[in-house]
């Protein structure tokens, strides 16, 4: 194992956005700052996420926006007002980076792409004297240094084990999702084996298995079915009810509508071992409207021409309807259409956590300080996805991801500060 003294006062784990908005808070300070990731280079689960088009932030006015954070609003909150969607906005523009909103009120990049933004601002980083470096994967603290004013920490490299002595330290090490790029848990039993607690870690904006037919997942999988609503009890006794697209693949159910109601399906599923949704195929005609239409005499033609005549239902919304009805149903216009408006769902289990696009649980913010420094290790700050919270997808997590790195930088800037940086190789 080779030992070295590392002048940086501040250690940064983690290249992801709260990690880079970290370093860029910490050296804004004048602090001098060292960014270690165990990946080949920085930013690769942001840049994945952008290959759709960079969905950066979102317009919302803040008390719906603060509402997408569920339980942990009021955490969120003063991160928010720190650094919220305007002032993410501002700073992107100081890149170079023009934004709009879209008309979902999602708010992108003009270019669409993550790539061009990372690049100006690892730039803009390394010319404020901020340091890289790549393939170091930390494996803990030095025996007793995790309490001590200056800290040893531990990195696995290419070239062995080493050593790197700091004086605080920021940890972006992400969550349990897409652990191919880097976010792989590694982290919690290094913190929990300092007393500190980590709740478990879920999957969040995740698919849900359904147990298709053979022949639903051979015909109909990957495709969207649009213009739907959801409807399900949460585990709290709250109703939810949305309206959007959901996506059918060839275990369950996806998409931007099944990820933002992620959370209560995946607690109502724990809690009870299953869930059944109640699925509207129909939103934009109420119940009265679809009974009169599918109660028509329909005189020689199939059920499913009149169905589509009618009201528009095909492809794979007829072929969900053959999935969960009896045959009985198809005989009985008015109980048809009743299903059409409310067909139960049965969804099964979430998918695994390294599918999901972001991840729940974590280390919960009652064991930090409002600076997001753990009380349990002093100069120990956290920021991210690590931390136990979640967010439907539309801007918010990475919202929230740039605030935390920016409060958990100033936080670190600060205890250095008042600490006080001694070069004990001087003298």
């Amino acid at each position: 194992m080779s030992s070295s003294f590392d002048s940086a006062r501040v250690a940064v784990i983690g290249g992801g956005p709260a990690g880079l908005m970290a370093a860029e808070a910490l050296s804004l300070q004048g602090v001098q700052v060292d960014v270690y990731d165990a990946m080949p280079s920085v930013g690769r689960k942001f840049l994945m996420a952008g290959k759709g088009g960079m969905n950066i932030t979102h317009s919302e006015a803040p008390e719906p926006f603060l509402d997408r954070y569920g339980t942990r609003r009021e955490w969120i909150a003063p991160l928010l007002n720190t650094f919220g969607p305007d002032a993410l906005r501002a700073w992107l523009r100081g890149l170079g980076v023009e934004t709009f909103v879209g008309s979902s009120g999602r708010v992108f990049p003009t270019d669409m792409k993550a790539a061009p933004m990372l690049r100006a601002w690892l730039h803009r980083l390394k010319e404020a004297g901020v340091r890289f470096h790549m393939r170091h994967k930390w494996t803990g603290w030095e025996a007793g240094s995790e309490t001590a004013t200056v800290q040893t920490l531990r990195f696995a490299t290419p070239e062995g084990e080493q050593c790197v002595t700091c004086h605080a330290v920021v940890l972006a090490l992400g969550g349990a999702s897409w652990p191919r790029l880097g976010s792989d848990a590694a982290w919690v039993p290094l913190i929990t084996s300092r007393d500190v607690p980590v709740r478990e870690l879920q999957p969040a904006n995740c698919g849900f298995d359904a147990d298709w037919s053979l022949y639903l997942r051979e015909r109909f999988a990957g495709q969207p079915v649009k213009s739907v609503a959801i409807s399900l009890t949460g585990v709290d006794g709250k109703v939810h009810n949305r309206q959007g697209e959901i996506l059918l693949t060839e275990t369950g159910l996806e998409g931007s509508l099944i990820y933002a109601l992620s959370a209560p399906i995946r607690d109502r599923i724990a809690a009870d071992g299953e869930l059944t949704i109640t699925l509207d195929l129909a939103p934009g005609l109420t119940l009265e409207r679809v009974v009169a239409e599918v109660t028509r005499p329909r005189g020689s033609r199939s059920m499913s021409s009149h169905l589509h005549g009618r009201i528009g239902i095909s492809g794979v919304k007829l072929a969900l309807l053959h999935e969960i009805l009896p045959k009985e149903v198809f005989a009985d216009a008015a109980r048809l259409a009743h299903a059409i408006k409310a067909l139960p769902v049965r969804l099964a289990r979430a998918r695994p956590i390294a599918e999901a696009i972001s991840s729940a649980g974590g280390i919960p913010f009652e064991a930090l300080d409002r600076q997001l420094m753990i009380e349990r290790l002093p100069g120990v700050f956290c920021a991210g996805e690590m931390l136990d919270w979640e967010a439907p997808t539309g801007g918010y997590l990475l919202t929230a991801c740039f605030a935390s790195g920016l409060v958990a930088g100033r936080g670190a800037a600060a205890f250095v500060g008042f600490v006080g940086f001694v070069d004990t190789r001087a003298g």
